[in-house]
């Protein structure tokens, strides 16, 4: 819950030019990082040449987090959680990977990943004037949106054939800004060492989101080229001290989605709306997929990590909705918006541009309200857990919208993210038949619950089958785990129109409904959205004076703080620590409080006093995962792998009163490796 102190500062800020900077708050673009705040606040000052060492030792991983360049050999760094996409797909009923950990003490050992890929920011181009050209303010909303989708896909092919780099356009404060984003991108990525799940999720699903924590939830990768390690621009070396309390820290990750920037009706779309759905879908999923791992030791191999990203994104919407239903939270917001509006209708010129678009944007959240069900179960989240499904919607957009005129193309679709797009749908991850038939039988009930089962789509999908039956039907008929056969329908509409699987079948009945829903989506809500959302932020900049940040878009950003502990709800201290002679007090025997027998054993010669994980007032979100904790030097005395439940209402408000990321220590990390795994080459290789 925000304190009084904060909701002022809060509001002040929101009107002014920021001059109580809300604590350690920002997910500040790196080229607009307020050094001199941090210099003003901790007596140092980050440097041009600091803030670039930030940025090109940062790599994005396609998954969803962060990671970091850490050798001069492309060694990367990043979490276990965000790495065990990776390690699942590399795993086998005889070699479980994610349950046993592994480690290539050499080269050749390392195992390539069938489809990850990472990503270095080079530069960013403001090209606000581009993406808006042929725009007006007269333009209907549907025709504005659609010009803009042009312009992007024509500034990212440009880029991308005169660089050779992955290129994409990034909105910015809600569309008052867009900025070209150039990125060097690795394909070529190879486990080197991650360890048992039981260690990197000590305390599973009850401590997740919490404080203390005591999880080694790390993962080591390296990048290649040309069959070579790669010599990356610049890499973080890892602090021969460790993290100490108080000392000030700087993170530099590509947070998801935030709404710190949202109006009083978006947020309440997200809370009456938008999370109960995904909610009750994301339960429904977990408990289907929870009760067929229990059913066998191979289930469970094969459902674990969907479990796990499933059970997660629940406990994290859960922290999100808590945020939104405090009154504080949302007075804080009111209050905020208020006085905006106030100013706007103060200023005539500002009220002519901008005084309608807080109205605009709330009528086009009620018409679009009815449509949401249809279009997060059809187009946005159909079929989630089912590879199968995901390859063949891919194979069938493929094949229809690479036809298209680049400009005129579903946005994924346009040429600039192909590579990417085709690296995904030619994976030859493996596909468990069986659990593919789960999470459809799963998809099929959930559908008939939401929708009902006069629905025409779902008629359509079951043919008078039950959920079950016609589950297993689509997946026995279907050749997709066969890539040659990927490759042959996407290279044709009408072998796509012929095909016969009973995948490919599947995707055309979902992809009708799916695009009229997306129809309405853009030209409903997200042009509206688009169009009024920029009319506010250029409003906010005038009132403010524009020294702001913008919310999170799973790009680069750079944010400060401090290694600290807090006062619980309870009036305890928490400690800013925890250390390895805590840990093995709470180990039962039983998952999630296990130990593998290598970390029992290695109790008598672990330092227990070794920092394990801390807590630090980093401003962070989903997406930061991974990211590289730093000391003033740039050297790493940590890894940010989650955030206490208080820090979850922080995607609409920051607070650090009691919010905090979550790191493991750099020196709990290196004694692990020493004194547990005994990965002399991998510490060699950090420097020690």
């Amino acid at each position: 819950m925000a304190t009084r102190a904060s909701i002022l500062c809060l509001t002040a800020a929101a009107l002014l030019a920021l001059p109580c900077l809300r604590a350690d708050e920002g997910l500040w673009l790196p080229n607009q990082f307020p050094a001199q705040t941090v210099q003003r606040k901790y007596g140092f000052l980050p440097s041009a040449e600091f803030l670039k060492h930030l940025q090109t030792a940062a790599v994005r991983f396609n998954n969803g987090g962060t990671g970091s360049f850490v050798s001069a050999e492309g060694l990367l760094f990043t979490n276990h959680h965000v790495g065990a996409d990776c390690v699942q797909k590399l795993s086998s009923p005889g070699h479980d990977f994610i349950q046993d950990g592994f480690f290539a003490a050499t080269p050749a050992e390392e195992k390539r990943c069938p489809d990850l890929e990472v990503n270095v920011l080079l530069n960013t181009t403001e090209v606000t004037p581009r993406v808006t050209e042929g725009v007006t303010d007269q333009t209907a909303a549907p025709e504005a949106a659609r010009i803009r989708r042009s312009n992007i896909a024509k500034l990212e092919q440009e880029c991308a054939a005169k660089t050779g780099n992955r290129c994409d356009v990034v909105t910015l404060f809600a569309g008052a800004r867009f900025d070209l984003y150039e990125y060097k991108k690795y394909t070529d990525i190879r486990l080197v060492f991650a360890p048992e799940f039981a260690l990197a999720f000590f305390g599973g699903d009850p401590e997740n989101f919490t404080y203390p924590r005591f999880d080694l939830d790390i993962t080591f990768f390296r990048a290649y080229e040309n069959g070579q390690p790669v010599k990356p621009l610049d890499y973080f070396q890892f602090s021969k001290e460790g993290a100490k309390d108080g000392e000030v820290i700087f993170t530099a990750g590509n947070p998801g989605t935030t709404g710190r920037l949202m109006t009083l009706a978006q947020l309440k779309f997200l809370r009456d709306t938008d999370y109960p759905l995904r909610q009750r879908r994301l339960i429904s999923l977990s408990d289907a997929l929870i009760a067929w791992s229990n059913t066998s030791e191979e289930h469970r191999r094969q459902a674990q990590e969907v479990i796990f990203g499933v059970q997660n994104s629940y406990k994290a919407n859960s922290g999100f909705l808590r945020g939104l239903g405090d009154v504080a939270l949302m007075d804080t917001k009111l209050i905020a918006e208020v006085k905006l509006r106030k100013a706007v209708a103060a200023n005539p010129e500002l009220a002519a541009q901008s005084g309608k678009a807080w109205d605009e944007l709330a009528a086009a959240y009620a018409v679009f309200r009815p449509s949401f069900v249809g279009y997060y179960l059809y187009e946005s989240s159909p079929a989630v857990g089912s590879t199968l499904f995901g390859i063949a919607r891919r194979v069938l957009r493929y094949a229809v919208e690479t036809k298209k005129p680049n400009g005129e193309r579903l946005r994924e679709y346009s040429d600039a993210g192909l590579s990417s797009l085709e690296q995904a749908m030619y994976s030859p991850a493996p596909i468990h038949r069986d659990l593919e038939v789960e999470a459809l039988t799963e998809y099929f009930t959930f559908l008939e619950r939401e929708l009902g089962s006069e629905n025409h789509t779902l008629q359509a999908i079951l043919k008078g089958r039950g959920p079950r039956e016609a589950a297993r039907s689509y997946v026995a008929t279907s050749s997709l785990t066969d890539i040659a056969q990927r490759k042959r329908l996407a290279a044709s509409i009408d072998a796509v129109h012929q095909s016969k699987d009973g995948m490919i079948l599947l995707a055309e009945l979902i992809d009708g409904p799916a695009r009229e829903f997306r129809k309405s989506y853009e030209e409903q809500l997200e042009s509206v959205l688009t169009r009024s959302s920029t009319r506010i932020a250029k409003a906010r900049f005038v009132v403010s004076g524009g020294n702001d940040y913008p919310d999170a878009t799973f790009t680069l950003r750079l944010s400060f703080g401090q290694i600290r502990g807090y006062e619980n709800e309870d009036g305890k201290q928490v400690k800013w620590d925890t250390d390895y002679a805590a840990l093995y007090p709470k180990v039962t025997g039983k998952a999630p409080y296990a130990l593998p027998a290598r970390w029992m054993k290695a109790k008598s010669i672990l330092k227990l006093d070794t920092p394990f994980n801390f807590a630090a007032t980093a401003d962070i979100h989903g997406g930061n995962s991974g990211s590289a904790t730093l000391n003033t030097k740039g050297e790493i005395v940590g890894i940010v792998f989650d955030s206490n439940l208080e820090a979850l209402p922080n995607r609409f408000v920051y607070s650090d009163r009691q919010a905090r990321s979550v790191h493991v220590a750099s020196q709990g990390i290196v004694e692990a490796l020493k004194s547990v795994y005994g990965a002399q080459s991998l510490l060699k290789e950090l420097g020690f």
